[in-house]
C-alpha cells in the first residue's frame, strides 16, 4: 500500500490522474537519450522520464518491486534505481559493456552478459560483489534462467551458441549450436524447453532442456516482407506454457506462436523495430519496445490486438513491469 500511495502521489505531483490500486508501473530503458521512462499500465500514460547512465539497455526489477536494475552499457556498470524516489541509489560491478542480464528466481543473484569480454558475471545482490566470472562465446547477449534457478543459458552472438551453465558450479555443461546471431533465451515456465531467437538466422530454436538438443525451429513468413527484414529478438511465453510472443525487429511485428504446436498463429503490427517484450503480472497485457518509432505498444493477450502505443524516450530498448 505504501508503494501505491507513493506512486499515486508522484502522479498527482506531475499533474496526472491517480491510478487505481491494481495499476502496474512499466519501466522502459531508452538507449539513445540515456533515460528511463515510467508508464502507468492502467492509463497507458507516461508518469515520468528520468536521466540514467549512458546507453541503457537491459532492465529488470527485484521481486518485491523496490529496485530496478539497469545496464548502463557505456558506463560499464549496472545501476540500482529506487522505484519510490526514481533515484540511482547504487551501482553493481558488472564488467565491461553489460547488455542483458537475468535475475535468479529468488532475487539474490544477478547474471550479466558482458559483451566486450566474453564473460557472464554473477553478482550477489546482498553483498554487491562479483561471485563468478564465466567464460562463454564471443559477444554474449541473451540470458535466461530455469524456473528452479539451477540452469542458466547464455547466447553468444558471434559463436551462434546457447551455453548451458550450472548455477551451483558456474561451469558450462552443454553448448548448443543455433542459428546466426542469437539474441535472447527464454525458458518455458515448466522448465522443459528453452527458446532461443536468432536475429540474422530468422528463427527461434526450441531446445529440449533434458537432452540439450534442438527439437524444433520456428520460422516466420510475412507477405510483402523480405525474409532478411524478419529478425527475431525478444521472446516471452505465457505462464500456462500455451502461447509465446516473439519480437521481430524491423518487421515491426510481434509474432504470436502456439507454444505447444510451434505454429505461428498471428502477426501483430506494432511500432518500428520491435525489440523486447514484457508481460504485466496478470498476463492480460504484453508490452513491446519499438526503437525507431520511439514508443511502446500495449497488446491485449486475450485478443492479440494492439491497444495503444505510447511515446517514450529515444530508441526504447528494454522493458520491465512492476510485480505488483
Amino acid at each position: 500500500m505504501r508503494r501505491q500511495l507513493t506512486l499515486t502521489a508522484l502522479a498527482l505531483g506531475l499533474g496526472i490522474t491517480a491510478s487505481p490500486a491494481w495499476a502496474y508501473m512499466v519501466y522502459v530503458s531508452n538507449e539513445k537519450d540515456n533515460t528511463m521512462t515510467i508508464v502507468d499500465s492502467s492509463t497507458m500514460k507516461v508518469v515520468k522520464t528520468v536521466d540514467v547512465g549512458q546507453r541503457p539497455r537491459g532492465i529488470t526489477i527485484s521481486p518485491d518491486g523496490k529496485f530496478v536494475y539497469l545496464c548502463a552499457s557505456d558506463d560499464d556498470t549496472v545501476q540500482v534505481i529506487d522505484t519510490e524516489t526514481l533515484q540511482v541509489v547504487g551501482t553493481l560491478p558488472s564488467g565491461p559493456d553489460p547488455e542483458l542480464f537475468v535475475l535468479s528466481p529468488d532475487g539474490k543473484v544477478l547474471y550479466i552478459a558482458n559483451e566486450n569480454d566474453n564473460l557472464v558475471t554473477a553478482i550477489d545482490l546482498e553483498s554487491k560483489k562479483v561471485t563468478a566470472e564465466i567464460p562463454v562465446g564471443v559477444e554474449p547477449e541473451g540470458m535466461g534462467i530455469s524456473p528452479d534457478g539451477k540452469t542458466l543459458v547464455n547466447t553468444s552472438e558471434t559463436t551462434s551458441m546457447a551455453h548451458f551453465i550450472d548455477t551451483a558450479t558456474h561451469e558450462i555443461t552443454d553448448n548448443v549450436l543455433v542459428d546466426t546471431r542469437p539474441r535472447f533465451a527464454e525458458f518455458k515456465p515448466d522448465g522443459s524447453e528453452v527458446w532461443v531467437s536468432a536475429e540474422v538466422g530468422g528463427t527461434v530454436s526450441v531446445i529440449d532442456n533434458a537432452t540439450r538438443e534442438v527439437k524444433h525451429k520456428i520460422t516466420f513468413e510475412i507477405p510483402g516482407l523480405r525474409s532478411e527484414a524478419i529478425q527475431p529478438v525478444g521472446v516471452r511465453i505465457t505462464a500456462d506454457g500455451k502461447k509465446a510472443y516473439v519480437a521481430l525487429g524491423p518487421a515491426n511485428r510481434v509474432a504470436v506462436v502456439n507454444a505447444e504446436t510451434y505454429e505461428v498463429e498471428k502477426y501483430v503490427l506494432v511500432g518500428q523495430r520491435v525489440w523486447q517484450l514484457a508481460f504485466t503480472p496478470d498476463q492480460k497485457t504484453i508490452i513491446s519496445t519499438n526503437g525507431i518509432s520511439n514508443d511502446i505498444t500495449f497488446i491485449d493477450v486475450a485478443t492479440d490486438e494492439p491497444v495503444e502505443s505510447v511515446t517514450v524516450g529515444a530508441l526504447p530498448w528494454g522493458v520491465v513491469v512492476s510485480p505488483k
